[in-house]
């Protein structure tokens, strides 16, 4: 018990002298999360997986505001089953999500190791699997708010809320 005192005691000093730069031009960014809920689904009797997601952008331009617009790519996968006991039917079916977006990051915050942003992402889902007539591979649109929290200047925690693929994703983030 006294070593994981210690070590969250350690860990908690260290995180507060940690300072990573803003979001900025030229700033690479790689996303890995796991989204909970989301537009993209089937009926309300379904069971779903969460959303495995991986993302990439980079700072392309300055803006007043302050701020930095970032473009890049996205790529998500969500799986859904129906079991139809009436029937003894069992469908399954799933989507890849893949989708470029932008995002504008206020940089006018005076937070260490924070960066805040918002933004759009059009998509395609693609569709596996079983078929439903009221289902098939189609575009979608995403509106999105998000934050990370840089615990080093490399590495950070994020969470995005939102509407379309999922409406809550939380990971991790790395900045090089």
């Amino acid at each position: 018990m006294k070593k994981t005192i210690t070590l969250l005691a350690t860990f908690a000093f260290l995180v507060q002298f940690a300072s990573a730069q803003e979001f900025e031009v030229g700033t690479n960014a790689i996303n890995a999360g796991i989204g909970l809920g989301g537009y993209y689904g089937g009926y309300t009797t379904s069971t779903q997986s969460p959303v495995f997601s991986a993302s990439y952008e980079r700072g392309v331009w300055d803006v007043p505001g302050p701020g930095v617009v970032s473009l890049g790519g996205y790529l998500g996968y969500k799986r859904f089953s129906y079991d139809n006991d009436f029937f003894g039917n069992d469908y399954s079916w799933s989507y890849t999500i893949i989708g470029v977006r932008g995002a504008y990051h206020y940089t006018g915050l005076d937070v260490d190791n924070l960066d805040v942003y918002g933004g759009v992402m059009a998509s395609v889902r693609l569709l596996g699997g079983d078929e439903f007539s009221d289902l098939n591979s189609r575009p979608g649109a995403t509106a999105f708010v998000g934050g990370r929290w840089y615990f080093t200047d490399n590495i950070a925690g994020f969470a995005e809320a939102g509407y379309g693929v999922a409406f809550l994703t939380i990971g991790a983030s790395f900045r090089f």
